[in-house]
């Protein structure tokens, strides 16, 4: 038995011993890694394993389950935990009730800000333990921003899956599945699902394919060997689907376009303003009308108040 195919026994052992667990990919995830990771998430389910997916940003992805990933890490306890996109000052109140058997939990915002979007409201489990966790796409557990910086607890006394193929990993886990040569990480993950013999649906053959094809630049690149389409093959066998996947969406400022203008020199554009060139006037502050400043709101009057039946907690 090779090193790889030793890497892949013992992490089918963790899998099968382990009960919970989590599957981290970095912050503004390639289609790759949403593919590798969505699609291992399935696989594991079909095991039986409570799991769930996070990343420091969540991505906008037309992949299967990719409506999994969440910004936290949620190890699937049995604390609910709800949550949904907040910034600064957003919100003004929490206040709950209990009406008959309801339970009602009222967010209310500040006047000026926008109410909370049902459809970006998501439910998840909290609380609870977490055996494995699987680390996806990420040289070093930096790379995972946030999750790992504000969880590094979670980390200590797990066993750690690091699945990548950067040149400059860390080979930081407790089993390092590392190929630096291989064209795509949902290969990497393909293999695993097929040694722990878990039946591949049409949605992580699919998954997967759109991992490959988005990794290699739709086969073109110089990665691309006789494996990478063995690999492809046995997706399509699957019953893989060929579609255009779009890249996660980012938040990014518009270009901006400015008309050159005609070059001239200093003095004829002074000339041209009306100013004289011989002449500098010194700039003058001007005299401020007493000394007062704007009060700054304190950080903690940006926070939500929570309340009960009405009354301040």
């Amino acid at each position: 038995m090779d090193n790889n195919q030793n890497t892949i026994a013992r992490i089918g052992e963790i899998f099968g011993k382990g009960t919970s667990g989590v599957i981290l990919i970095p912050s503004n995830p390639t289609v790759d890694a949403i593919a590798s990771a969505t699609a291992l998430f399935l696989g594991l389910v079909k095991m039986g394993k409570n799991v769930s997916i996070a990343s420091s940003t969540k991505p906008e992805s037309d992949l299967t389950a990719a409506d999994k990933i969440q910004p936290q890490i949620a190890t699937g306890g049995d604390s609910l935990m709800i949550s949904f996109p907040y910034t600064d000052g957003a919100i003004d109140k929490v206040d709950y009730n209990i009406q008959g058997n309801s339970f009602n939990l009222i967010v209310t915002p500040r006047p000026g800000s926008e109410k909370l979007n049902p459809s970006q409201v998501n439910f998840s489990y909290t609380g609870g333990t977490v055996d494995f966790i699987a680390v996806i796409d990420s040289p070093t557990l930096n790379s995972l921003g946030e999750i790992y910086s504000e969880n590094q607890a979670v980390f200590t006394g797990r066993d750690l899956i690091n699945i990548d193929r950067h040149l400059t990993n860390a080979f930081f886990g407790t089993v390092n599945y590392v190929n630096k040569t291989i064209s795509s990480i949902s290969e990497l993950v393909l293999k695993i699902l097929v040694s722990l013999k878990i039946e591949i649906d049409r949605d992580m053959a699919t998954n997967l394919y759109a991992g490959i094809a988005a990794s290699t630049n739709n086969f073109t690149s110089y990665s691309v060997n006789a494996d990478t389409f063995e690999n492809i093959a046995t997706l399509l066998r699957y019953g893989a689907v060929k579609k255009i996947v779009r890249k996660p969406l980012t938040a990014s400022m518009p270009p901006t376009f400015n008309k050159p203008q005609p070059f001239m020199p200093k003095t004829q554009v002074n000339q041209a303003q009306g100013f004289s060139p011989s002449v500098e006037v010194a700039p003058t502050n001007p005299t401020p009308i007493g000394n007062v400043e704007k009060e700054k709101k304190p950080q903690d009057s940006l926070k939500p108040r929570i309340f009960k039946n009405g009354g301040l907690i």
